[in-house]
């Protein structure tokens, strides 16, 4: 069976791009979410993993759909090979041609992991970039950081939802419940310094217990 999927990082961001492409690509079935993929409760990827089996094959527009950084792509891919079903990603390389399907695979298993390399290292030269540009600006007094995400007054609904979830947690936390701060950002969705940093902001406006 070709199964595809699809996954845009926001509510505000529209799917039909890629659904577009993975029908054209003749998936017999679609597993599609909006939601982040810092997210480790992609609930419709958990269900694609799940369903998948031996002799599948696995659409994705690219490689990024699946995941953010290497260590979570590669844990993806490697669920998907012991499933015994194959990955092909639409703007790689295609060995559609390729009979022999050891040789496939291993062909398309190399330029997988060239791919996640090249990504990988492409991320590390951004933060970097990041990191010196932000050291610039503070030798200048100009820096200001960057504007939280999961605030009261978030433009996107979805973060402030997140948000309160977050901060009933907390609430939940303070009044006694044993939540550890690794499982709040868990349920949310979220790195842990995220609540770490509400947490502070709730104690310094005295609305939380610390």
């Amino acid at each position: 069976m070709r199964v595809g999927y699809a996954r845009v990082s926001s509510a505000d961001q529209n799917l039909a791009r890629q659904v577009n492409q993975l029908n054209q690509a003749n998936v017999d079935k679609l597993f599609q979410e909006k939601v982040s993929g810092k997210n480790t409760q992609r609930t419709q990827l958990n269900a694609l993993l799940d369903f998948i089996r031996q002799d599948d094959e696995v659409f994705v527009l690219s490689l990024d759909r699946l995941g953010r950084n290497s260590e979570d792509l590669t844990r993806i891919i490697e669920t998907i090979r012991q499933k015994g079903a194959v990955l092909n990603v639409l703007d790689l390389p295609s060995f559609e041609g390729v009979r022999d399907c050891n040789l496939k695979a291993l062909l398309t298993n190399l330029v997988l992991e060239i791919q996640k390399y090249t990504a990988e290292n492409e991320r590390q030269k951004i933060h970097e970039r990041q990191r010196q540009g932000i050291q610039v600006a503070k030798q200048r007094g100009v820096y200001k950081g960057r504007k939280p995400q999961y605030v009261a007054d978030s433009d996107d609904p979805q973060k402030r939802l997140i948000y309160e979830q977050i901060v009933k947690l907390l609430q939940a936390r303070a009044q006694g419940k044993r939540l550890p701060i690794t499982e709040i950002a868990r349920q949310t969705g979220v790195a842990r310094n995220t609540v770490y940093h509400i947490q502070r902001q709730l104690i310094n406006h005295q609305l939380l217990n610390n």
